[in-house]
């Protein structure tokens, strides 16, 4: 028998089921292990499918472990109906989920999908490795580093269909990066999540027999509706498989599916940030900002665009003293401030009114105009 180390319980495996680890490794920074019958391992294995090492096995050196059953607490407090915890470890009782720290590596046991509940973990141990998550369309720009951070819908997605068609790029993420204390831009191929409005955009996403998809005019209410099942869904991961696949709401497809010409990247020197969001205005304006104002845009809106359930992630973890909530935002800015140290950050707003077909070339057109201001 061969001993597995689960931060605060000692899980034992034969060396046969160790080898059935699925394991990832992001960037160096983040290693993670998800046992193969954790309902959340499908869901897990399709997200961070960048980062599967299926060559190898995992047993003491994983930052981040994931099970598949929550374990008792022994003389645990309870934080009215919210948290059950010890010194060491919480089980948020809305998630069915418990969350253990044993110094920086951390457990992760649930009977559901934990996709919102590792997030942000992972985000926390890049932090002590000196790298921070993003929520940012990234590009390799003739092999500079180019990160675009942004709210949800503005146009990352649609954007990075016309920016893989240029000579010298190469996709790095729609959505989410990794940049660190060295200057560099980490990419994270996750899959691509197509919505109605990308008809356009993406033509050969449509094309043949497809599942129906809403018209653009309801997107948002379906996608209302789906945050509010999300966490009734993820009690069933079987269900939730299901769903996503017929959801009129979007489709999910890989990187390679959606720029089938393009060229995949995996980390370069990172030389701009680019914060685009949507305006009143009847044109795009580009100014240049402050490098503080940067770090603080990016680390609010990492926040605010994880999902209500990771956030309460943090919340549990907070009030329960395993992980001291201040640690967290401070460390993450540090990193960013290292990360963005010297480098030219531009804010740019893009007028509401414009049609994804629009902004696309429009964002396009200012990242350049804005590599050349900041002389890059």
């Amino acid at each position: 028998m061969g001993v597995c180390w689960s931060t605060g319980w000692m899980v034992t495996c034969s060396l046969e089921e160790e080898m059935n680890w699925h394991v990832f490794d992001v960037h160096g920074l983040v290693r993670m292990r998800v046992a193969p019958d954790a309902p959340t391992a499908h869901q897990l294995c399709h997200m961070f499918a960048h980062f599967l090492r299926p060559d190898e096995t995992a047993c003491d050196d994983a930052d981040i472990t994931v099970t598949g059953s929550v374990p008792s607490l022994v003389a645990p407090v309870h934080g009215e109906y919210e948290f059950t915890f010890t010194d060491e470890a919480v089980i948020i009782e809305a998630m069915g989920s418990c969350i253990e720290r044993r110094g920086d590596r951390w457990g992760v046991h649930g009977t559901r999908e934990m996709l919102t509940t590792v997030l942000p973990l992972v985000d926390r141990v890049a932090v002590t490795h000196g790298a921070a998550m993003i929520h940012a369309a990234t590009v390799i720009y003739d092999g500079k580093g180019v990160a675009m951070p942004a709210w949800g819908g503005v146009g990352k997605t649609s954007t990075m269909s016309q920016l893989v068609k240029m000579d010298g790029v190469e996709f790095l993420g729609d959505d989410w990066a990794f940049i660190d204390t060295r200057q560099q831009l980490l990419g994270f191929h996750k899959p691509i999540y197509i919505k109605p409005h990308h008809r356009v955009i993406y033509p050969h996403l449509f094309e043949g027999a497809r599942k129906p998809l809403v018209p653009s005019s309801l997107s948002k209410p379906f996608a209302k509706l789906t945050t509010a099942v999300h966490p009734l869904a993820t009690k069933y991961p079987k269900a939730a498989n299901v769903f996503r696949k017929w959801t009129p709401e979007y489709r999910v497809v890989t990187p390679q599916e959606a720029f089938p010409e393009a060229r995949f990247g995996n980390a370069a020197p990172l030389v701009i940030s680019i914060f685009v969001e949507r305006a009143d205005l009847d044109a795009p304006r580009l100014t240049e900002v402050s490098e503080e104002w940067m770090v603080s845009k990016i680390l609010g809106n990492f926040h605010a665009e994880m999902s209500p359930q990771s956030r309460e992630v943090f919340t549990a973890l907070a009030t329960t003293s395993i992980l001291a909530l201040e640690d967290v935002m401070a460390e993450k800015a540090g990193i960013l401030s290292k990360a963005l140290v010297g480098i030219p950050t531009f804010r740019l707003l893009v007028p509401t009114h414009f049609p994804p077909d629009q902004a696309a070339p429009a964002i396009v057109a200012e990242m350049q105009r804005a590599m050349e201001l900041g002389g890059v």
